[in-house]
Order: structure tokens, then C-alpha cells, then sequence
């Protein structure tokens, strides 16, 4: 089944391993992982934003290691 798209679209950036993907789909699987740890509103994207944080505190401990794997997506 097509997609179909009525208004704009804004795509403001892909990375190398980015997918943009606009239609049918089966599956969309990583190719790799990262993890990033940022405080509140730190990950925030778009174009009118505003976030208003009393406090902020980040955890970053990680006892089990290993988060995803994408081993046989390759």
C-alpha cells in the first residue's frame, strides 16, 4: 500500500548510518548502537522550543553492560 503524504516535510539531518524512510516497510532494523546520557531537555529537537528545568541530575550508571544487540542485522 503507498503512503501518502499531504503537507510539508522537514528532514533537518541524517547521519551516516540515518534511515529516512517514507512508504511500506517490513522491518527497520539498526546497523549499530550508541548510548548518550544528557540532562533534562538536553536531547530536545525542533524548531520552537523552550524547556525551563529547576533541576537536573544524570545517571549514568550502567550495571548491565550490554544494552542491544545488533549483531545479525549486519
Amino acid at each position: 500500500m503507498p503512503a501518502i503524504v499531504i503537507g510539508g516535510i522537514k528532514v533537518t539531518s541524517v547521519g551516516g548510518n540515518g534511515t529516512v524512510n517514507m512508504g511500506d516497510v517490513l522491518q527497520i532494523a539498526p546497523k549499530s548502537t550508541s548510548k548518550t546520557n544528557s540532562g533534562a531537555g538536553g536531547g530536545n529537537t525542533g524548531d520552537f522550543l523552550q524547556t525551563n528545568t529547576f533541576c537536573s541530575v544524570t545517571n549514568t550508571v550502567d550495571p548491565d553492560v550490554l544494552d542491544a544487540g545488533v549483531k545479525g542485522n549486519n
